[in-house]
């Protein structure tokens, strides 16, 4: 038992092989884990729940924290903790900010008390896993994943009740070459959907998916994803990406207007334009938007996603990733 530091990476979400009941599997998440940015948190055993604030306004306390730290407790049948958040990611932006705090919090906590974070066995009682298994899968060990998704007779257009499922199993796992780099642009906008927002409009796409569309992705998939990334090539990995996002956007062009959620349509048409940069979408609801690129063009990424911001009126952040090839990391201190 003693103190531990816990940092996890953000996530891009691609989108699903499947969102039509006329199929065996619903869902099936695409994603990828990015080295930055990160959550980070600390935690050392106590009685009690007691969450300190960071070392800056902008990391003061968030109610999460609280809440997923007394979930962990529970789940775990420990004495307490003092937990503190030093990083956070943004949070409702399509980077993955909820699974991965709720990760690294049950994780923290674990290994603050000696035992071993088992967050796949957990997630679902934190609420986590029950479409995409993509953030959980990140957590545990990085790299580019496609889950399983869920049988279709059980997640009919209700899921299960909270905590009344398994998160989706890994069917392809790559580590993706570290000169690779991700280009993601957040503008300042309106958050992206989440909890029972998000579960109305899921709902309603998933009433009306064309199941054609799904058979298009698997072929995209299976001949041209999987391929690309297996064997390292970037342009043609984004470009199986993009025509993966621009079939989910099909999906969801009633519940967000159009396929990608405004104003990250106007950001992918300016991307598009940029010849180093490829595979540009839309990750998860939005509105950020990422795209490929390598490192000898990063720079000049950076420069096209500012120059697309500004063109457009908006403020916002660009960062250039590296792909995460590893699982969140945990270090001890006695």
């Amino acid at each position: 038992m003693g103190t531990v530091t816990v940092s996890a990476s953000a996530r891009l979400h691609v989108g699903f092989q499947n969102l039509s009941l006329a199929r065996e599997r619903l869902y099936g998440g695409i994603g990828m884990a990015l080295a930055e940015p990160r959550v980070t948190v600390v935690a050392e055993p106590a009685d009690g729940i007691h969450v300190t604030p960071g070392e800056s306004e902008s990391q003061d306390r968030d109610p999460l924290v609280a809440d997923y730290a007394r979930q962990a407790v529970d789940l775990l049948e420990v004495s307490g903790v003092e937990i503190e958040l030093e990083r956070r990611l943004p949070r409702h932006v399509g980077l993955g900010s909820g699974t991965q705090l709720a990760l690294s919090v049950h994780a923290a906590v674990a290994g603050a008390h000696g035992l071993e974070p088992r967050v796949r066995e957990y997630a679902p009682a934190l609420g986590r896993g029950g479409r995409s298994g993509v953030g959980v899968a990140t957590f545990e060990g990085g790299g580019f994943v496609v889950d399983a998704g869920h049988p279709t007779g059980r997640f009919t257009t209700e899921p299960p009740a909270e905590g009344d499922w398994t998160v989706p199993a890994v069917v392809a796992r790559h580590a993706l070459p570290a000169d690779w780099r991700f280009l993601v642009v957040i503008p300042e906008t309106e958050p992206g959907r989440s909890g029972d927002d998000e579960d109305a409009s899921m709902r309603t796409v998933v009433e009306r998916a064309d199941p054609t569309i799904a058979d298009e992705i698997a072929g995209i998939v299976t001949r041209r994803l999987l391929p690309a990334a297996a064997e390292g090539r970037h342009e043609a990995f984004g470009n199986a990406l993009s025509a993966i996002g621009r079939k989910n956007g099909a999906w969801y062009t009633d519940a967000q207007g159009g396929v990608f959620r405004p104003p990250a349509g106007e950001l992918v048409e300016a991307l598009e334009s940029c010849p180093v940069v490829t595979g540009i979408g839309q990750s998860s609801w939005g509105p950020a938007v990422y795209g490929v690129t390598d490192v000898g063009h990063a720079a000049e990424a950076r420069e096209a996603a500012r120059e697309a911001l500004e063109s457009r009126g908006l403020e916002g952040e660009v960062v250039c990733s590296a792909p995460e090839n590893e699982g969140a990391r945990l270090e001890f201190e006695e």
